[in-house]
């Protein structure tokens, strides 16, 4: 049976708590359960203090097999960071701006950029898979979409891992293995409807918003937008094409991370998905007050998923 982990991003102490809350215990360096496994669902780093102690428990307990863990988006933003761009000397591929840098400052800080623990640390994000299929249950980060998986089997060796070559195509806007992976790690995109847009916090005009791609039935783009709710009254309540939203198809439990829930008890997003990003690097969060939390899923073999089975720490 397995123990799915939401997004830790550094915050080694929680992930420390809620492993012993959830009956792990240390030894010889690493966490391990007499009966169950972890897996996390990404985004081991940046924001908070504990970066290189959180890297070091995971990477243990996966190499160990008391874990397995899917790349999230901010490990293929690390990578790619890291990774010189062959085709254009002295810039990587992931740019070195502003705001790319200050989102992964925290890492750059903690392991000291271009030393050796950032190389190995680097090293290790490269291997872990985009997705996991098991018997049992699905992991990805933040959308299982069966357009983009079918895109990426060319991309993925057996072990779901991007191939050697596919770092650059997965980085090249407009090629088909970097939206897919943009889909996968990052969520799916709708368009609004011609001659809709709104301003972000940044001020930049978006004419797409980030969807619940999970939804079913007849939804708006106000009820399907992952935004803050501040910005939700600039979309309009016109109903969403069904076809621009994949939905689920439910065959298993499915674990995702990435979207910064905010929420006092955690819950499914529906009967056979639940997310497990609860904003851990939150003190409190504006629209509920609820303090960020690391929270976990304690999967027990069952097909529909279950309020119950979500334990989390928040201090």
């Amino acid at each position: 049976m397995y123990d799915l982990i939401g997004d830790i991003h550094g915050y080694s102490e929680h992930l420390k708590a809620l492993l012993a809350k959830l009956g792990y215990r240390r030894s010889l360096g690493v966490w391990s359960h007499p009966e169950r496994k972890v897996i996390f669902l990404g985004d081991f780093v940046d924001r908070g203090k504990g970066q290189i102690e959180t890297v070091q428990i995971a990477r243990s307990m996966v190499e160990s097999g008391h874990a397995l863990a899917v790349m999230g988006n901010h490990e293929f933003n690390a990578v790619a960071y890291a990774t010189p761009n062959p085709g254009k000397p002295g810039e990587f591929l992931r740019p070195h701006n502003s705001k790319n840098r200050k989102q992964h400052q925290a890492f750059l800080d903690a392991v000291g950029e271009g030393s050796n623990i950032h190389k190995d640390i680097i090293s290790w994000f490269s291997t872990l898979p985009i997705y996991l299929d098991l018997p049992e249950l699905r992991v990805v980060h933040a959308c299982w979409h069966a357009e983009s998986l079918k895109i990426m089997r060319g991309y993925l060796d057996d072990k779901n891992r991007l191939l050697p070559d596919a770092w650059i195509a997965s980085n090249t806007k407009d090629h088909e293995a970097y939206d897919a992976v943009e889909i996968l790690l990052k969520g799916l995109e709708i368009p609004l409807p011609e001659g809709i847009h709104f301003f972000d916090k940044d001020k930049n005009r978006r004419e797409h918003i980030r969807s619940r791609w999970w939804s079913k039935g007849e939804v708006n783009y106000r009820a399907v937008a992952i935004m803050p709710p501040e910005y939700l009254h600039t979309l309009p309540e016109e109903a969403v094409s069904p076809d621009l939203l994949p939905g689920y198809d439910g065959r298993k439990p499915l674990f995702l991370g990435h979207y910064w829930l905010q929420s006092e008890k955690p819950e499914p997003l529906t009967e056979h998905i639940a997310c497990l990003d609860y904003s851990v690097a939150s003190e409190h969060t504006e629209s509920t007050g609820a303090k960020g939390k690391l929270v976990a899923y304690r999967w027990q073999g069952e097909s529909v998923l279950t309020p119950d089975h979500f334990v989390w720490v928040s201090e």
